[in-house]
C-alpha cells in the first residue's frame, strides 16, 4: 500500500474516536436539551410533552413534530427576569475573569521564572488545596466572611472598622468566591505558556536597550496570549453558569443563570423553559469561541 493511500485510509480512523466522543457526550445531550426546550410543561413524568415516539408510526411522528414550538424562547425574550439574569451572569463572569487574570498572571510568571527544581513544588502548591470539595471550601468562605467571621474579627481587632462589615450575601463576596474557586484554571494555562517561552528573546530585547517593563509588554505578554485566551475561556464559560458560589455567598439580589436554571428545574418544575435558557446560554458561549478559533486558524495559515 502506497504512503498516500495509507494516509487516506488512516486519517478517518484517527479522526473517528474524537468525533464519536464529541457526538456522544456533547451533540447527543445538546439535542435532548434542545428537544425539551421546544416542548411544553406537563404534570407528568417526565414533566414535559410531547415525548419522543419510539415507533415507526408516521401519525405519531407527525403529532410529535406538531407538538413542538418556540413558545419558551418567546417567553425568554419577553421576560426581563431572564434578560437580567443573563446580563448579570455575563457581567460577573467578565469581571471575575479580569480579576483572575490580574491575580493569576504574576503568580504564573513567578512560577515560570523559578528554578527547575522549584517548579513542580509550586505547581503542587496551586493544585493540592483544590483537591478539597468545592462545597466545603465555599462553606469555609461563608464562615470567614460572615459578620461574626474571622475577617470581621480581624478588622475589629486592628481598629480598621468600628462595627462588622456586611460582606457575605453581596456581589463582592461572589466575586471573591469565584476568583478563589477558578484561580488554578487561570494559573495553569498561563504557566504552561510562559514556561515554554525562549528566555533568549527577553535577553535580546534587554541587550537592545529595552527596559524590563518594555520587554514584558513587547515580548513576554504577546507570546503568552495563547495561555491568556485558554485561561480566560476555562474560567469565563463555567462562571457564566455557576450555581454554588452565587447561591451560598450571594444575596437574594445576586441573580445568575445558574440559580435561574436551578429554580426552573427544581422549584417550578418547568423543564422546557429551563432547557431553553440552557440552549441560549450554550449558543451565546460557543459562537464566539468558534469564531475565535477560525480567526486564529486563518491567522496561522502560511501566506503564499
Amino acid at each position: 500500500m502506497s504512503e498516500a493511500r495509507a494516509a487516506a485510509v488512516g486519517r478517518p480512523l484517527v479522526l473517528f474516536p474524537p468525533f464519536l466522543w464529541l457526538a456522544l457526550f456533547f451533540l447527543a445531550p445538546f439535542a435532548i436539551v434542545l428537544k425539551i426546550s421546544l416542548s411544553e410543561p406537563a404534570t407528568a413524568q417526565p414533566p414535559y410533552r410531547p415525548q419522543l415516539p419510539w415507533s415507526l408510526d408516521p401519525e405519531r411522528w407527525r403529532a410529535f413534530v406538531e407538538g413542538l414550538g418556540l413558545e419558551n424562547y418567546r417567553t425568554l425574550l419577553a421576560d426581563d427576569l431572564y434578560w437580567g439574569a443573563g446580563l448579570a451572569s455575563l457581567g460577573l463572569a467578565a469581571v471575575s475573569t479580569l480579576l483572575l487574570l490580574a491575580v493569576g498572571y504574576p503568580i504564573a510568571l513567578a512560577m515560570a521564572r523559578a528554578s527547575a527544581a522549584w517548579r513542580p513544588i509550586l505547581v503542587a502548591l496551586i493544585i493540592v488545596p483544590f483537591w478539597t470539595s468545592l462545597l466545603i471550601r465555599v462553606y469555609a468562605w461563608m464562615a470567614i466572611l460572615s459578620p461574626e467571621g474571622f475577617l470581621n474579627r480581624a478588622l475589629l481587632a486592628l481598629g480598621i472598622v468600628g462595627e462588622p462589615l456586611q460582606i457575605l450575601n453581596t456581589n463582592a463576596a461572589v466575586l471573591l468566591g469565584l476568583v478563589y474557586s477558578y484561580l488554578p484554571f487561570m494559573i495553569l494555562p498561563l504557566y504552561a505558556s510562559l514556561e515554554r517561552q525562549d528566555p533568549t528573546l527577553a535577553e535580546a530585547a534587554s541587550d537592545l536597550g529595552a527596559s524590563p517593563l518594555v520587554t514584558f509588554w513587547t515580548v513576554t505578554f504577546p507570546l503568552s496570549r495563547p495561555g491568556i485566551v485558554a485561561g480566560a475561556l476555562l474560567c469565563f464559560i463555567p462562571i457564566v453558569g455557576e450555581f454554588i458560589v452565587p447561591d451560598l455567598l450571594g444575596g437574594s439580589e445576586t441573580l445568575m443563570l445558574g440559580r435561574t436554571l436551578w429554580s426552573e428545574f427544581f422549584s417550578n418544575r418547568d423543564w422546557p423553559l429551563a432547557s431553553a435558557v440552557a440552549v441560549v446560554m450554550t449558543v451565546l458561549l460557543v459562537g464566539p469561541i468558534v469564531a475565535y478559533r477560525n480567526a486564529e486558524a486563518r491567522r496561522l495559515e502560511p501566506r503564499g
